[in-house]
Protein backbone atom coordinates (compact mmCIF):
# COMPACT_ATOMS: atom_id res chain seq x y z
CA UNK A 1 0.00 0.00 0.00
CA UNK A 2 2.83 2.36 0.86
CA UNK A 3 4.45 1.69 -2.52
CA UNK A 4 1.16 2.35 -4.29
CA UNK A 5 0.69 5.67 -2.50
CA UNK A 6 4.28 6.63 -3.31
CA UNK A 7 3.77 5.74 -6.97
CA UNK A 8 0.58 7.81 -7.12
CA UNK A 9 2.35 10.72 -5.44
CA UNK A 10 5.18 10.48 -7.96
CA UNK A 11 2.77 10.46 -10.90
CA UNK A 12 0.89 13.44 -9.49
CA UNK A 13 4.14 15.31 -8.91
CA UNK A 14 5.26 14.68 -12.48
CA UNK A 15 1.88 15.72 -13.80
CA UNK A 16 2.06 18.87 -11.74
CA UNK A 17 5.50 19.64 -13.12
CA UNK A 18 4.28 19.17 -16.69
CA UNK A 19 1.29 21.42 -16.04
CA UNK A 20 3.56 24.08 -14.52
CA UNK A 21 5.95 23.89 -17.48
CA UNK A 22 3.07 24.17 -19.95
CA UNK A 23 1.61 27.11 -18.04
CA UNK A 24 4.89 28.99 -17.87
CA UNK A 25 6.17 28.20 -21.38
CA UNK A 26 3.04 28.89 -23.38
CA UNK A 27 3.75 32.61 -23.80
CA UNK A 28 7.06 31.83 -25.46
CA UNK A 29 5.14 29.76 -27.98
CA UNK A 30 2.35 32.30 -28.45
CA UNK A 31 4.62 35.33 -28.77
CA UNK A 32 7.75 34.35 -30.76
CA UNK A 33 9.03 37.89 -31.24
CA UNK A 34 11.64 38.13 -34.04
CA UNK A 35 15.13 38.64 -32.58
CA UNK A 36 16.83 42.03 -32.89
CA UNK A 37 18.41 44.39 -33.46
CA UNK A 38 15.64 46.33 -35.21
CA UNK A 39 16.71 49.65 -36.76
CA UNK A 40 14.06 52.33 -36.93
CA UNK A 41 12.20 52.51 -40.26
CA UNK A 42 12.64 55.47 -42.58
CA UNK A 43 11.05 56.84 -45.71
CA UNK A 44 7.93 58.72 -44.65
CA UNK A 45 7.17 56.62 -41.57
CA UNK A 46 6.09 58.57 -38.48
CA UNK A 47 6.96 56.80 -35.23
CA UNK A 48 4.22 57.17 -32.61
CA UNK A 49 5.46 56.66 -29.07
CA UNK A 50 2.77 55.30 -26.77
CA UNK A 51 3.65 55.90 -23.12
CA UNK A 52 2.62 52.79 -21.18
CA UNK A 53 3.13 51.97 -17.47
CA UNK A 54 5.86 49.49 -18.46
CA UNK A 55 7.62 51.78 -20.95
CA UNK A 56 7.25 53.07 -24.49
CA UNK A 57 5.56 50.99 -27.19
CA UNK A 58 5.81 52.13 -30.78
CA UNK A 59 3.23 52.35 -33.51
CA UNK A 60 4.06 53.38 -37.08
CA UNK A 61 1.89 55.96 -38.83
CA UNK A 62 1.68 55.98 -42.63
CA UNK A 63 -0.21 59.00 -43.94
CA UNK A 64 -2.13 58.96 -47.24
CA UNK A 65 0.03 59.39 -50.32
CA UNK A 66 -2.06 62.39 -51.35
CA UNK A 67 -4.35 63.61 -48.52
CA UNK A 68 -7.58 64.96 -49.97
CA UNK A 69 -9.20 66.21 -46.77
CA UNK A 70 -8.15 67.89 -43.50
CA UNK A 71 -9.06 64.68 -41.67
CA UNK A 72 -8.57 61.24 -43.18
CA UNK A 73 -9.88 57.75 -42.32
CA UNK A 74 -7.53 55.28 -40.65
CA UNK A 75 -6.77 51.58 -40.85
CA UNK A 76 -5.40 50.37 -37.50
CA UNK A 77 -3.47 47.19 -38.28
CA UNK A 78 -2.45 44.42 -35.86
CA UNK A 79 0.06 41.87 -37.21
CA UNK A 80 0.67 38.17 -36.57
CA UNK A 81 2.51 36.81 -33.57
CA UNK A 82 5.79 36.11 -35.39
CA UNK A 83 5.97 39.45 -37.18
CA UNK A 84 6.84 43.09 -36.56
CA UNK A 85 5.06 46.28 -37.51
CA UNK A 86 8.19 47.13 -39.53
CA UNK A 87 7.44 44.26 -41.92
CA UNK A 88 4.22 45.93 -43.07
CA UNK A 89 5.41 49.43 -43.97
CA UNK A 90 5.37 48.74 -47.73
CA UNK A 91 2.17 46.68 -47.83
CA UNK A 92 -0.47 49.41 -47.66
CA UNK A 93 0.08 51.36 -50.88
CA UNK A 94 -3.43 50.89 -52.33
CA UNK A 95 -5.45 52.19 -49.35
CA UNK A 96 -2.96 55.05 -48.85
CA UNK A 97 -3.43 55.95 -52.51
CA UNK A 98 -7.18 56.01 -51.84
CA UNK A 99 -6.83 58.54 -49.03
CA UNK A 100 -6.49 56.27 -46.00
CA UNK A 101 -3.89 56.58 -43.29
CA UNK A 102 -2.52 53.43 -41.65
CA UNK A 103 -1.38 52.91 -38.06
CA UNK A 104 0.75 49.78 -37.63
CA UNK A 105 0.44 48.54 -34.07
CA UNK A 106 3.46 47.02 -32.34
CA UNK A 107 3.25 44.64 -29.37
CA UNK A 108 5.01 44.99 -26.01
CA UNK A 109 8.42 43.32 -26.12
CA UNK A 110 8.49 43.31 -29.93
CA UNK A 111 10.97 45.29 -32.02
CA UNK A 112 11.96 48.48 -30.24
CA UNK A 113 9.03 48.38 -27.81
CA UNK A 114 9.29 47.90 -24.06
CA UNK A 115 7.40 45.42 -21.92
CA UNK A 116 6.45 41.78 -22.18
CA UNK A 117 3.69 40.46 -24.41
CA UNK A 118 0.47 39.08 -22.95
CA UNK A 119 -3.15 39.36 -23.99
CA UNK A 120 -3.80 42.07 -21.41
CA UNK A 121 -0.72 44.07 -22.39
CA UNK A 122 -1.42 43.83 -26.12
CA UNK A 123 -5.05 44.86 -25.72
CA UNK A 124 -4.04 47.81 -23.52
CA UNK A 125 -1.60 49.01 -26.17
CA UNK A 126 -4.25 48.64 -28.90
CA UNK A 127 -6.63 50.82 -26.88
CA UNK A 128 -3.88 53.40 -26.35
CA UNK A 129 -3.14 53.45 -30.09
CA UNK A 130 -6.82 53.97 -30.84
CA UNK A 131 -7.07 56.83 -28.35
CA UNK A 132 -3.98 58.46 -29.83
CA UNK A 133 -5.46 58.23 -33.32
CA UNK A 134 -8.85 59.55 -32.20
CA UNK A 135 -7.21 62.65 -30.70
CA UNK A 136 -4.87 63.34 -33.62
CA UNK A 137 -6.28 66.26 -35.65
CA UNK A 138 -5.27 64.62 -38.93
CA UNK A 139 -7.46 61.55 -38.33
CA UNK A 140 -11.24 61.33 -38.70
CA UNK A 141 -12.09 59.59 -35.42
CA UNK A 142 -15.44 58.40 -36.81
CA UNK A 143 -13.73 56.38 -39.54
CA UNK A 144 -11.21 54.19 -37.77
CA UNK A 145 -11.31 50.59 -39.02
CA UNK A 146 -9.45 47.74 -37.32
CA UNK A 147 -7.62 45.19 -39.49
CA UNK A 148 -5.94 42.16 -37.94
CA UNK A 149 -4.01 39.22 -39.35
CA UNK A 150 -3.68 35.88 -37.51
CA UNK A 151 -3.25 36.67 -33.80
CA UNK A 152 -3.76 40.31 -34.73
CA UNK A 153 -7.30 39.38 -35.73
CA UNK A 154 -8.16 38.74 -32.08
CA UNK A 155 -6.58 42.07 -31.13
CA UNK A 156 -8.50 43.92 -33.85
CA UNK A 157 -11.81 42.21 -32.99
CA UNK A 158 -11.48 43.09 -29.32
CA UNK A 159 -10.75 46.72 -30.14
CA UNK A 160 -13.59 46.95 -32.65
CA UNK A 161 -16.07 45.55 -30.14
CA UNK A 162 -14.86 47.69 -27.24
CA UNK A 163 -14.81 50.92 -29.24
CA UNK A 164 -17.81 50.28 -31.47
CA UNK A 165 -15.81 50.72 -34.66
CA UNK A 166 -17.73 50.93 -37.94
CA UNK A 167 -15.61 48.32 -39.70
CA UNK A 168 -13.45 45.28 -38.95
CA UNK A 169 -11.26 43.19 -41.27
CA UNK A 170 -10.02 39.76 -40.17
CA UNK A 171 -7.41 37.89 -42.20
CA UNK A 172 -6.32 34.32 -41.34
CA UNK A 173 -7.75 34.82 -37.84
CA UNK A 174 -8.70 32.18 -35.26
CA UNK A 175 -11.77 31.79 -33.07
CA UNK A 176 -9.70 31.43 -29.88
CA UNK A 177 -6.37 30.08 -28.68
CA UNK A 178 -8.16 27.36 -26.68
CA UNK A 179 -8.76 24.95 -29.61
CA UNK A 180 -5.02 24.93 -30.31
CA UNK A 181 -4.25 24.18 -26.66
CA UNK A 182 -6.65 21.23 -26.83
CA UNK A 183 -4.49 19.72 -29.58
CA UNK A 184 -1.74 19.40 -26.97
CA UNK A 185 -4.16 18.02 -24.35
CA UNK A 186 -3.92 21.21 -22.32
CA UNK A 187 -7.13 22.01 -20.38
CA UNK A 188 -8.80 25.25 -21.45
CA UNK A 189 -8.53 26.73 -17.96
CA UNK A 190 -4.71 26.65 -18.22
CA UNK A 191 -4.64 28.94 -21.27
CA UNK A 192 -3.27 32.24 -20.00
CA UNK A 193 -4.08 34.29 -23.10
CA UNK A 194 -7.23 32.90 -24.74
CA UNK A 195 -7.67 35.74 -27.26
CA UNK A 196 -11.34 34.80 -27.73
CA UNK A 197 -12.23 36.38 -31.06
CA UNK A 198 -15.68 34.79 -31.16
CA UNK A 199 -16.56 36.32 -27.81
CA UNK A 200 -15.59 39.77 -29.10
CA UNK A 201 -17.69 39.31 -32.24
CA UNK A 202 -20.72 38.33 -30.16
CA UNK A 203 -21.02 41.99 -29.09
CA UNK A 204 -19.68 43.66 -32.23
CA UNK A 205 -22.26 45.64 -34.21
CA UNK A 206 -20.29 47.06 -37.14
CA UNK A 207 -19.47 45.70 -40.59
CA UNK A 208 -17.20 42.65 -40.85
CA UNK A 209 -15.01 41.36 -43.67
CA UNK A 210 -13.32 37.96 -43.21
CA UNK A 211 -10.52 36.72 -45.48
CA UNK A 212 -9.07 33.23 -45.05
CA UNK A 213 -6.83 30.90 -47.06
CA UNK A 214 -8.44 27.64 -48.06
CA UNK A 215 -5.09 25.82 -47.65
CA UNK A 216 -4.30 27.25 -44.22
CA UNK A 217 -2.85 24.42 -42.11
CA UNK A 218 -1.99 26.64 -39.12
CA UNK A 219 -5.43 28.19 -38.65
CA UNK A 220 -7.85 26.02 -40.65
CA UNK A 221 -10.44 27.79 -42.75
CA UNK A 222 -13.19 26.54 -40.43
CA UNK A 223 -12.08 29.28 -38.02
CA UNK A 224 -12.67 31.94 -40.66
CA UNK A 225 -16.11 30.57 -41.51
CA UNK A 226 -17.07 30.51 -37.83
CA UNK A 227 -15.96 34.13 -37.39
CA UNK A 228 -17.94 35.26 -40.43
CA UNK A 229 -20.99 33.40 -39.15
CA UNK A 230 -20.85 35.22 -35.81
CA UNK A 231 -21.86 38.60 -37.28
CA UNK A 232 -25.01 39.11 -39.31
CA UNK A 233 -24.38 40.53 -42.77
CA UNK A 234 -20.65 39.79 -42.73
CA UNK A 235 -18.68 39.16 -45.92
CA UNK A 236 -16.45 36.10 -46.28
CA UNK A 237 -13.88 35.40 -48.98
CA UNK A 238 -11.96 32.14 -49.38
CA UNK A 239 -8.48 32.89 -50.67
CA UNK A 240 -6.24 30.58 -52.70
CA UNK A 241 -3.35 30.50 -50.23
CA UNK A 242 -2.24 29.12 -46.88
CA UNK A 243 -1.51 31.08 -43.72
CA UNK A 244 1.64 33.13 -44.34
CA UNK A 245 1.59 33.33 -48.13
CA UNK A 246 -1.65 35.23 -48.75
CA UNK A 247 -1.26 38.45 -50.74
CA UNK A 248 -3.26 41.41 -49.51
CA UNK A 249 -6.72 41.30 -51.07
CA UNK A 250 -7.08 45.01 -51.80
CA UNK A 251 -9.60 44.26 -54.56
CA UNK A 252 -11.90 42.99 -51.81
CA UNK A 253 -10.84 45.28 -48.97
CA UNK A 254 -11.21 48.61 -50.78
CA UNK A 255 -14.87 48.06 -51.80
CA UNK A 256 -15.59 47.08 -48.19
CA UNK A 257 -14.02 50.34 -46.97
CA UNK A 258 -15.96 52.43 -49.50
CA UNK A 259 -19.25 50.93 -48.34
CA UNK A 260 -18.79 51.90 -44.70
CA UNK A 261 -21.34 54.41 -43.50
CA UNK A 262 -20.58 56.52 -40.43
CA UNK A 263 -22.88 59.00 -38.67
Amino acid sequence: MIRFVAAVATVLALAGMLVAIAYLAQRRLLFPAPPGPHPAPSGGVEVVRLEMPFGVVEALLLLPLEPSAPQVPLLLFAHGNGELADYWVDEFGPPRASGWAVLLLEYPGYGRSAGRPSEGAVRTVASAAYEWARRDPRIDGRRIVAYGRSLGGAVAAGLAADRNLPGLILESAFTSVRPFAAQFHMPAFLVRDPFDTLAALSVYRGRLLVLHGRDDTIVPIAHGRALAGAVAGSTFFELVCGHNDCPRSWDRIEPFLRQLVVP
